[in-house]
C-alpha cells in the first residue's frame, strides 16, 4: 500500500510538472476577428500547439484588444505581453521607419528581395527589435499601400498638382511627407480616431494602409481607392525575449519553425490577396478603384524619392539609411 501511495504521489508530481512547463502566450494583432490575419494566426496557433504536444498555447487577441500597436510593442519589450503580429512602432525607434520607406519596392518580386528572408530591410529590422529585447520570428507581407478617399479624387495620377484634399496619415514622418509630395494636405491623426475624423469631415481620406486595411476599417467611408503603391506594408511577428527564453529548447525550435512556415506560406498568397481586396472594394461597396498607368505610378515614385527620401534619411541617420538603400540598389 505504501509503495502504491508513493507511486501515486510521484505521478501527481509529474503531472503538475507537466502543467507548469506548459506556456500560455498572448498574441496581439490590429485587425478585427475574422480578418485574414486573424484566421491565419489562429491556424498558426493550432500548428504550434500540435507541434509542441500542447506545451505552447497561443491565445489570439484581435482588434488591438491588448492596446494600440505602439503600446503593445513597448509591453513586449518589457515582457508584459508575449507576442504580436503588427506594424513596427516607430515611436520606439525612429530607424524603424525604414520598414515603411515610401516607394521603396516597385514589384512583389522586389518586395520579397527587400523584406523577405535575408532581405536588407528584414535583417536590419531584426537588429532593431533585438535592441528592444524582442525577437522577430517572421515577416508578414500585407500589401502595397494606396489612398482611400471619401470624396471624388482630383488629379489622382498627377503628383505635380496640389489637389486640396485633406487626408489622415499616421504620426510617422515618412507618411506625412509622402502625402504632401503627392499633392494632399496631411493631418496626423491616431488610428483610433481616424474613422470618426473622416465621417465628420475633419479629413476626406486616409494614406497609410491598403485595400484590405481600408475594407476592414474604413469601408463605410471609402468612396474611391487609388492603388498608388505608396509603400510596401509588412508586419512582423515578434516575441518578448523573456517569453522565448522561458520555453525549453524543443518547444522554442518548434515555434520558430512554425513561424518560418507561416511567413513562407504568406508570401505565396499575398499578391493575389491584394487583388482580391481591391476587387471587393469595387464589387461589394461600389468603390471607384482608380486605374493608374505605370507612367503615373513612376511619376509619383520619382517625386517622393526626390523630395521625401532625403528628409527621412536625415531622420533615421543618413549614413545608416543610405547604407541600407545601397544594399537594395537604390
Amino acid at each position: 500500500m505504501k509503495h502504491f501511495l508513493l507511486g501515486t504521489a510521484a505521478a501527481a508530481l509529474m503531472a503538475l510538472g507537466s502543467v507548469a512547463d506548459a506556456a500560455d502566450l498572448k498574441m496581439s494583432h490590429v485587425r478585427p476577428q475574422g480578418a485574414t490575419i486573424d484566421n491565419e494566426l489562429r491556424a498558426f496557433s493550432d500548428q504550434v500547439k500540435e507541434a509542441t504536444g500542447g506545451d505552447v498555447n497561443i491565445e489570439i487577441f484581435p482588434a488591438s484588444a491588448l492596446g494600440d500597436y505602439t503600446t503593445v510593442q513597448e509591453r513586449i519589450s518589457v515582457g508584459a505581453i508575449d507576442m504580436a503580429t503588427q506594424p513596427a512602432a516607430t515611436g520606439a525607434d525612429r530607424q524603424m521607419q525604414i520598414s515603411s520607406f515610401p516607394f521603396l519596392a516597385n514589384s512583389w518580386a522586389e518586395a520579397r528581395a527587400i523584406y523577405g528572408p535575408d532581405g536588407p530591410v528584414r535583417n536590419v529590422m531584426a537588429e532593431l527589435y533585438a535592441k528592444q529585447d524582442i525577437t522577430m520570428l517572421a515577416a508578414y507581407p500585407v500589401y502595397f499601400g494606396g489612398i482611400s478617399l471619401n470624396t471624388d479624387p482630383v488629379n489622382p495620377g498627377d503628383p505635380s498638382q496640389s489637389n486640396g484634399i485633406k487626408v489622415r496619415v499616421p504620426g510617422i514622418k515618412s507618411f506625412q511627407l509622402t502625402g504632401q509630395a503627392l499633392g494632399y494636405i496631411p493631418s496626423p491623426i491616431p488610428f483610433s480616431e481616424a474613422f470618426t475624423a473622416i465621417q465628420t469631415g475633419v479629413v476626406d481620406g486616409v494614406i497609410g494602409s491598403g485595400a484590405e486595411g481600408y475594407y476592414a476599417s474604413f469601408r463605410d467611408v471609402t468612396k474611391a481607392y487609388i492603388p498608388a503603391n505608396t509603400h510596401f506594408e509588412v508586419w512582423y511577428m515578434i516575441i518578448s525575449n523573456e517569453s522565448l527564453a522561458a520555453l525549453d529548447a524543443e518547444d522554442k525550435d518548434a515555434l520558430m519553425k512554425a513561424a518560418t512556415e507561416f511567413e513562407a506560406q504568406r508570401w505565396t498568397v499575398a499578391e493575389e490577396d491584394q487583388g482580391k481586396w481591391e476587387q471587393r472594394l469595387a464589387d461589394e461597396l461600389g468603390t471607384n478603384v482608380v486605374s493608374l498607368t505605370d507612367e503615373q505610378r513612376a511619376a509619383m515614385a520619382a517625386k517622393v524619392r526626390a523630395e521625401v527620401w532625403p528628409e527621412v534619411l536625415k531622420d533615421v541617420g543618413e549614413d545608416w539609411g543610405q547604407g541600407i538603400l545601397d544594399q537594395i540598389g537604390k
